[in-house]
């Protein structure tokens, strides 16, 4: 089904919706301990079975869209370097030189020939090869092979480059994205352009994370950005797996109320399609030909996270309406984000061990976070 198709039947499934003032629910309210967003044991736990156990989606393809070019990040205290060669193939390494442990490229981002650390110039290519070493007539013989890179779990699909953050768990990546891959590859990443990209500090991570799966918050929090053009507590929710297709109505729905089809016009005009790759992974097309990518990494403090935001542009923009389409989209998102969301996600953060609540409650219009924890408690079990 190609994407007018899909968009037409969830226009059908939003007009349903809408017109008895409902949304898609889950079964019945789902309480959740406090002690999930708070306990440090707990968190380490889950921390160690999900983020460093399980494929994250660490890089757009067209971050290293060429043979030669390279991304570093450091996830959780995992230096990576993510490599494209010239076979054309995307590789992830420990960013971490093997005679002493050096970074050896501490470069965000670029394009090189090779990587040379800065300690003692051992030099690597981009297959992780060690290819160079100075001074080594003196320094004794060792066998290269055995001093390359250490490689972490790589895999390319879907326009996104995903990897495992410890080099001896390894993971099918069809299997894991299953369903989903469909969806995903429906957003044709490889084809878009990188407008901007800037990091945010927020909340911990299942505060910040749970605002990126709901709608029933959109007219009151964020009624002067995104909830300007989307209908609250309406929303569409579909499943792959622990993989999740959110969809909010946008408010044009009301003027096709009622309506033949056939008067509709483009229906992926009246739809917001998130994709929600688990753990850390939203895709949302917000307005026209933009679309927001938020990777939201834990980090060692269980208060806080940090989240790249990419802002996506269909072209790059050149003319003086282009530019400020698409810097308006940009401004757009980074106020919901930064000022809206996380603004009041480090208020909650903050009160967590104040004792006003020893449980939240999701409610049956939140069936994306209800499935969101319970995968969370399902992946984070001990075998």
């Amino acid at each position: 089904m190609d994407n007018k198709a899909v968009a037409r039947e969830l226009v059908r499934r939003a007009l349903e919706r809408q017109s008895v003032r409902s949304t898609d629910q889950a079964e019945a309210p789902m309480p959740l301990p406090v002690s999930a967003y708070l306990d440090p044991y707990r968190y380490r736990h889950e921390i160690d079975r999900i983020f460093k156990r399980l494929p994250l989606a660490l890089a757009l393809s067209i971050e290293i869209k060429e043979p030669g070019s390279f991304r570093t990040m450091e996830i959780l205290g995992v230096p990576v370097l993510i490599t494209r060669a010239d076979d054309g193939k995307a590789r992830a390494f420990i960013n971490t030189c093997r005679h002493r442990g050096a970074p050896v490229c501490e470069e965000k981002h670029g394009k090189s020939d090779r990587f040379v650390c800065r300690y003692h110039a051992w030099s690597y290519d981009h297959c992780g090869k060690l290819v160079g070493m100075y001074g080594q007539s003196t320094f004794g013989d060792i066998d290269r092979s055995a001093f390359g890179l250490t490689p972490l779990p790589c895999a390319e699909r879907c326009g996104l480059v995903w990897v495992g953050l410890r080099p001896d768990v390894q993971f099918d990546i069809d299997e894991w994205l299953g369903d989903f891959a469909e969806q995903l590859n429906s957003l044709k990443l490889t084809e878009w352009y990188i407008y901007t990209q800037r990091e945010l500090e927020g909340p911990g991570w299942k505060v910040a994370w749970d605002g990126y799966l709901e709608s029933y918050h959109h007219n009151t929090l964020h009624a002067n950005t995104v909830g300007k053009f989307t209908i609250g507590n309406l929303m569409l929710h579909d499943t792959y797996g622990p993989h999740q297709r959110i969809t909010f109505g946008r408010k044009s729905l009301m003027d096709i109320m009622g309506k033949p089809e056939s008067e509709w016009g483009d229906p992926e005009e009246h739809v917001r399609l998130i994709h929600s790759g688990f753990p850390n992974l939203s895709i949302s097309g917000i307005l026209g030909d933009h679309a927001l990518v938020s990777q939201v990494f834990p980090t060692d403090r269980p208060d806080r996270t940090i989240t790249r935001q990419t802002v996506l542009a269909a072209r790059e923009p050149k003319t003086d309406a282009e530019k400020a389409a698409t810097e308006g989209f940009s401004q757009v998102t980074l106020t919901a984000v930064k000022d809206e969301d996380y603004e009041i996600g480090l208020k909650i953060q903050k009160g967590l061990e104040s004792g006003g609540n020893r449980e939240f409650v999701f409610g049956r219009n939140e069936p994306a976070l209800q499935h969101y924890h319970k995968w969370v408690a399902r992946l984070s079990a001990v075998d």
